[in-house]
């Protein structure tokens, strides 16, 4: 993880680390035989109790440095001497008195420095913070984690908050790790009556807070996971849950900008003889007839819909999902808007031509048809040879 953290460094990427002590502080409390005491979730940190967490958090911060200072020989990475800068950037308050007990030492956030963060980040340090803040008239509180990264992502206007788990991401029923979630949807996930894991119930509402704050994607990914960080950042399938506050996918009218997207999602498609081979200048002269649905900025599906009024009909043509988008009901969605577009211009039902996918479309309602029953100006242009399936549907 360090590795890849100090490869990001190099590549100009701005980062802010911020680190736990929640095991460590529970650790020397117990050698020590300290009780512990909890008050709706949160520990109480008397005298004793902030010299663990202060001990505890110097150590894991040198720890920290330390990995991150270290070089690889024999590699791009030698010598690269990465910075890491922290200090005194959080300022915090107490949380003061809860169900009748005082919390003490025991703190939030207050304020972020963001400033001062961001001039170490204009000299590409790396910014490490400590679940530690301080009040302006001296005092320490021991805050935790998750307050810190959220409030520091926040008031940075980060690009992405990434909370580094025990487990892979949000899962759903089946225990299957959600890709993707919108801030609605991850709050649906929050009420629905089941147990999560300890660190997704953490994590989740602050990435929920952290996208409705102004942060672009919040990433709940394992930290057990080797290149985890990196595969994330850098695949479009990732390998955890990401929140975001709106959905990534957009369904629209395509435009000639799209073109050169279309021809790479139909083209491997044509080869296969899956669908019946298109020219860029075909396309571009019908491009208003187009759909596409846009995943993370990447066409990742489109069909077309060309008109026959005066048999009030409409045929749905070039129906074809990406392959690494496949399986996320995409098709769904095109088909569901193909029949709406089709619905609102007046036709009555829609028609489809196929020579591999005739079950896909009967399992959504078409039904046998016939060429002869194809509306007169199609008829005039079927292939014999090709032998397609006509299907159609009521609309």
């Amino acid at each position: 993880m360090a590795h890849d953290v100090n490869l990001l460094n190099s590549l100009g990427v701005r980062l802010v680390l911020i680190h736990g002590v929640r095991p460590q502080v529970e650790a020397r409390l117990n050698e020590n035989g300290t009780a512990i005491r909890y008050v709706e979730g949160l520990r109480v940190t008397d005298d004793a109790a902030l010299a663990c967490v202060k001990e505890a958090a110097g150590t894991v911060r040198v720890e920290i440095e330390a990995l991150l200072s270290l070089g690889l020989a024999n590699t791009p990475m030698a010598g690269a001497g990465i910075r890491v800068a922290s200090g005194n950037f959080v300022t915090a308050r107490p949380l003061g008195v809860r169900d009748g007990v005082d919390l003490l030492h025991t703190g939030e956030v207050r304020k972020i420095d963001a400033a001062a963060i961001r001039r170490r980040l204009d000299q590409h340090d790396i910014v490490l913070l400590s679940p530690i803040g301080y009040s302006p008239t001296g005092e320490i509180f021991n805050l935790s984690l998750e307050d810190v990264a959220t409030q520091a992502a926040v008031e940075l206007a980060a690009d992405k908050l990434i909370f580094l788990m025990d487990t892979d991401g949000v899962p759903d029923k089946a225990r299957t790790i959600h890709h993707a979630l919108t801030v609605n949807e991850a709050r649906q996930v929050l009420d629905k009556p089941r147990k999560l894991p300890e660190d997704v119930s953490y994590y989740l509402p602050c990435a929920i807070t952290a996208c409705t704050g102004g942060v672009k994607r919040a990433h709940l990914i394992s930290r057990h996971r080797d290149g985890a960080l990196l595969s994330e950042l850098f695949t479009r399938e990732g390998v955890g849950t990401l929140i975001t506050p709106a959905p990534l996918e957009t369904l629209r009218a395509a435009t000639i900008d799209d073109v050169g997207g279309i021809l790479g999602l139909i083209e491997p498609l044509e080869r296969e003889g899956i669908l019946v081979r298109r020219s860029r200048e075909r396309l571009e002269m019908e491009i208003e007839r187009f759909l596409v649905l846009e995943s993370d900025g990447v066409i990742a599906g489109c069909a077309a819909l060309y008109p026959f009024p005066e048999e009030q009909a409409a045929e749905l043509a070039c129906l074809a999902i990406s392959g690494e988008f496949r399986g996320r009901g995409f098709g769904n969605l095109l088909l569901a808007e193909a029949e709406k577009r089709g619905k609102k211009a007046g036709f009555k039902r829609l028609f489809v031509l196929t020579t591999r996918t005739e079950q896909w479309f009967e399992e959504r309602g078409f039904v046998d048809s016939s060429p002869d029953q194809l509306p007169h100006g199609k008829q005039a242009l079927y292939n014999y040879k090709r032998r397609s399936k006509v299907l159609e549907k009521s609309i």
